[in-house]
């Protein structure tokens, strides 16, 4: 390849922990042929266009570890592969996925990159892989490339295909809480944590919401009848079914009253403070439109407020405000709707802006409110002269501080007589600091699946961690969502040592999944024949709910084309390192590269974890340095020096000595079995395998005499 050019020769979503992080990433394999010969500085005029492209590349700090750390780089020269990393890199965190994750490293072959960059999610990293190649060789052959037309596309492809703000808020307080999470559909179904251990989410509502709760939620006639009975204040009112019915319900009420949808959404045909016939006729009419029926309701005066319940505990509050425009003699009233309400900078459709434009052709609300004042749309209003737009703004002002204990008492109460663990509950106040019954005060309205998104950017006042509220209402304090997760890796022996520690979980009592090279196993029925040791087969046993501990098979094959299938694990056996069993095709060519792919398996051990490691085999038994947790060496003699050394640190080990498999903690040894009355031990490789499997069952605090029981009735067939 002669012509200067970037190929991307392939793309490994790796979508679990890998050889590069903990996290998802995306690989490319990258050819930059030519430009191997031609770093950055040699390029006329390419730095100047890419630094001018994309200012915001000033915060990659780089290797040099300052701001603009990687500009220098690029101006001193750096190769094409490298900036393809920090471009893809930063149309990631334009395009709203935020990220600073990445690497290029050399293959063997000349010219050949592996780059690897953190993703988020996968369509939108593969956009933005293909973007940043286009932006970077539009940038050598010095042609025009429109920058915010490619960042408006990538946005609409994160859009697409991302989680929602709300969902995304919970995921990422569970990760705080390092609990993990899983995506069930392309869209907001999520389950957080594995196994027996899961819970699941769909934006604001989870696998503890009723659906009883939801259905009394939707039946606002219900809901308000349920409210009464326990006390709750609220306003009243019935079902209509004609304008006249209409007028009928608001002189049995009292007048002024409120005409609205049976399932109003957002507010929308909600019409307030109806005094007359006409109003209360016209607004039905307009109710009609926007839901399936039309309620007539006692008007309380003051404020709308949107509390979020969560758990039984109020969470967060936030308020509405009147929208006014005050005349000056000249702009018709469209025209001041424009410059003193949708000009503010927090107005926008996106969901990155608190506020929504107002346009009044979709707000008959807000042309009943200028007709009642004697003006339309055109109207000049004098100047000084205020005017009454809409009654009730986006529910978009926090005022969680201000929340009068016997109102946050209050919508807890609703939110459970309604049946709801998370609910989004409507009060009407003058002042949200008094109790409801000292001013007139209501709950109108308690909803189900409510948006999170106005607690997290409020237009006024401080984010409310929402998100963090709903993961302590699913997991309290001390749960994690984690059950014993096992992984095996090694080049032999690996799917022998995962079925045996199966076999020794399962005698405990406890139901285990299991993805090895056999199959795919839950309890001890295969439900999947044929080679299961990869990332999908693993997926099935983390969602599966009745799985209360797993054990996976992870070869270098695995590791290096998928990632694992699991964030962390409990315990980690590597049974040996074959340098000759290396993968070409992937570029693992060397003893080096095979070590950090295996050491994958290690690297994911939590702290209160522990690795099974080979301690007759050196390069398996370097990786004790990399662990988080605790070491338990294997190996065929208590004399190795790994194992020796081990135990002189007080630590455990598992040997052979006279026969007898010993299990030994410092220098205390407790003789555990005649290997002659073990069947696996007679096997080839099973003294190893054998060890392997009792020192991850000991990692797991399964008894000894259940280990010795299993260890001595396991059979492969």
């Amino acid at each position: 390849m002669d012509k200067k050019d970037i190929q991307i020769l392939r793309v490994l979503p790796l979508r679990g922990p890998n050889l590069w992080t903990y996290r998802p990433v995306l690989e490319a394999w990258v050819d930059i042929g030519a430009l191997e010969d031609f770093p950055s500085n040699t390029l006329p005029g390419f730095y100047e266009r890419l630094a001018a492209w994309l200012p915001s590349l000033v915060e990659h700090r780089c290797s040099v570890g300052e701001r603009g750390g990687f500009l220098k780089r690029v101006q001193e020269g750096t190769w094409a592969a490298h900036i393809l990393e920090h471009v893809t890199l930063e149309l990631q965190n334009l395009a709203g996925q935020r990220t600073g994750f990445g690497k290029a490293r050399e293959t063997s072959k000349r010219g050949v990159y592996k780059v690897a960059v953190r993703s988020r999610q996968e369509e939108v990293t593969r956009a933005c892989l293909d973007a940043a190649r286009e932006l970077i060789m539009a940038a050598i052959e010095d042609r025009p490339f429109d920058v915010p037309a490619t960042v408006a596309h990538l946005r609409g492809v994160a859009d697409s295909h991302c989680l929602g703000p709300s969902t995304a808020c919970i995921v990422d307080a569970a990760t705080e809480r390092h609990i993990p999470s899983l995506r069930l559909t392309d869209g907001n179904l999520v389950q957080l944590g594995y196994g027996a251990r899961s819970r699941r989410i769909w934006t604001a509502e989870t696998d503890r919401t009723s659906a009883i709760g939801e259905g009394i939620a939707s039946d606002k006639d219900l809901t308000k009848r349920l409210l009464g009975f326990a006390g709750v204040p609220n306003p009243g009112g019935r079902m209509v079914d004609s304008p006249a019915d209409a007028w009928d319900a608001a002189e049995d009420i009292g007048l002024p009253v409120v005409v609205k949808p049976y399932d109003a959404n957002h507010g929308r045909g909600v019409f307030t403070d109806l005094n007359t016939r006409e109003e209360v006729e016209r607004a039905y009419l307009a109710a009609r439109e926007e839901g399936s029926g039309v309620m007539v309701e006692r008007f309380i005066r003051g404020n709308a407020h949107r509390l979020l319940v969560v758990g039984g505990r109020m969470a967060a509050a936030t308020m509405g405000k009147t929208l006014t425009v005050t005349g000056d003699g000249k702009s018709t009233v469209l025209e001041l709707i424009e410059s003193q309400i949708n000009s503010d900078p927090r107005c926008g459709v996106e969901e990155e802006f608190p506020l929504e434009p107002l346009v009044l052709e979709k707000e008959p609300i807000a042309l009943l409110e200028l007709e009642r004042q004697g003006f339309h749309p055109q109207s000049v209003p004098p100047a000084g002269r205020e005017v009454l737009v809409k009654r009730q703004g986006d529910l978009a002002y926090d005022v969680t501080d201000r929340v009068h204990p016997a109102v946050a008492a209050t919508v807890a109460l609703a939110a459970r007589v309604v049946g709801l663990d998370i609910a989004g509950v409507d009060v009407v106040a003058e002042d949200i600091s008094r109790p409801l019954e000292d001013q007139g005060g209501a709950i109108v309205e308690v909803n189900a699946g409510p948006g999170l998104l106005m607690h997290l950017k409020p237009a006024e006042g401080e984010p409310r961690p929402v998100g963090a509220a709903i993961v302590d209402h699913l997991f309290p304090h001390g749960e994690s969502g984690r059950i014993p997760v096992v992984g095996v890796t090694g080049s032999t022996g690996r799917t022998t040592v995962a079925r045996l520690v199966a076999w020794l979980i399962q005698l405990s009592g406890v139901r285990v999944g299991m993805a090895c090279a056999d199959g795919l196993y839950f309890d001890r029925r295969q439900v999947e024949k044929g080679d299961r040791a990869n990332w999908a087969s693993g997926r099935k046993v983390l969602l599966n709910r009745g799985v209360e501990a797993a054990v996976f098979e992870n070869g270098s094959r695995a590791i290096a084309a998928e990632g694992l299938a699991y964030d962390r694990c409990q315990v980690a056996v590597v049974t040996n390192l074959d340098p000759a069993d290396l993968l070409p095709e992937y570029y693992i060519d060397d003893a080096e590269r095979l070590f950090n792919i295996l050491r994958t398996q290690v690297d994911v051990v939590i702290p209160e974890g522990t690795a099974v490691l080979n301690g007759g085999d050196p390069q398996v038994a370097k990786m004790a340095e990399l662990c988080d947790g605790g070491v338990i060496f294997f190996g065929p003699a208590h004399d190795l020096p790994a194992i020796a050394g081990h135990r002189e640190q007080g630590k455990r080990a598992v040997y052979v000595r006279d026969g007898h498999l010993v299990l030994a903690s410092g220098k205390d040894e407790t003789p555990l079995a005649e290997l002659a009355l073990i069947p696996l031990a007679a096997s080839q490789g099973g003294i190893e395998n054998l060890m392997a499997g009792v020192g991850a069952a000991w990692a797991l605090g399964i008894s000894l005499d259940l280990i010795r029981a299993g260890i001595e009735t396991f059979e492969m067939a």
